[in-house]
């Protein structure tokens, strides 16, 4: 798939909350008669939950990683109005237009790294994609990975590049080791980190990223810092590329946070 050109579909009907929590994330209905976990624009972390969903959803598959399809949900203005949940209603219609969600793997099971064993090739690439990313959410209190039809799945990166909420020093963000790293779940069969990073690196090239950035919504950046939509892209993609420069760096944090552990 080309990740500049994301599906839309409109979304018909709402099915349930997927969790309780502050960004109320659903299942959702649309009109493409498919099921999707839908994320709202109008949650806690607003837009910049979803750019980091879009940016880290579509860089994990260009990278090799099973990742269940990404789409734009159109919201309109009277959806939810009959919804009898007052929470939900709000954020419904603090949502309206333009929103983010992921094909629902009806049936999948959480990924629990007791039961379900991964090679120490993947679990290293995954790591790796986390550092990239600066992605704090996948650990053992919350994987955000899926296993359907007994393949992994990555799903939920809406905690990564979290320079961006307060997009100062960013450019000091891209060359710093994720220090965070000490607690993924999969830190501990991550030998092979050395190994993966050559080949990563390759796959992620710069027009890869600039690909991935040129998808964001303009709605999505307006009025970020005082930054044009097509600065905020510009800074996105130098961004992500310096942090694959620098990529050494995360991964000698990695390795001596692994060392610690074992």
């Amino acid at each position: 798939m080309d990740n500049s050109t994301l599906r839309t579909v409109q979304v018909t009907r709402y099915v349930t909350p997927l969790r309780e929590g502050g960004s109320l994330p659903a299942i959702a209905e649309a009109d493409d008669g498919f099921l999707y976990a839908l994320k709202f624009r109008g949650a806690g972390q607003g837009s910049k939950a979803l750019i980091a969903e879009l940016l880290g959803g579509e860089i994990a598959r260009a990278l090799g990683f099973r990742v269940p399809e990404i789409v734009f949900a159109e919201l309109d203005e009277a959806f939810g109005r009959t919804e009898p949940d007052e929470e939900i209603q709000d954020l419904l219609r603090a949502s309206k237009g333009l929103n983010l969600a992921l094909h629902y793997l009806s049936g999948a099971i959480t990924f629990d790294p007791v039961v379900n064993k991964l090679g120490e090739d993947l679990a290293s690439r995954i790591v790796w994609l986390d550092c990239l990313l600066t992605n704090v959410d996948r650990t053992v209190r919350n994987t955000n990975m899926l296993m359907w039809h007994k393949e992994l799945w990555l799903i939920d990166h809406g905690a990564a590049l979290y320079f961006h909420h307060t997009w100062d020093n960013w450019q000091e963000q891209a060359a710093k080791p994720f220090v965070q790293v000490k607690d993924h779940v999969l830190l501990r069969w991550a030998s092979r980190l050395e190994d993966v990073e050559s080949e990563l690196k390759g796959k992620l090239t710069e027009s890869v990223i600039e690909r991935i950035v040129q998808a964001i919504p303009d709605d999505w950046l307006d009025g970020r810092e005082g930054v044009s939509p097509g600065e905020a892209r510009g800074v996105y993609i130098q961004f992500l590329k310096m942090r694959a420069s620098a990529s050494g760096i995360f991964v000698k944090e990695a390795q001596d946070a692994r060392e610690r552990i074992i």
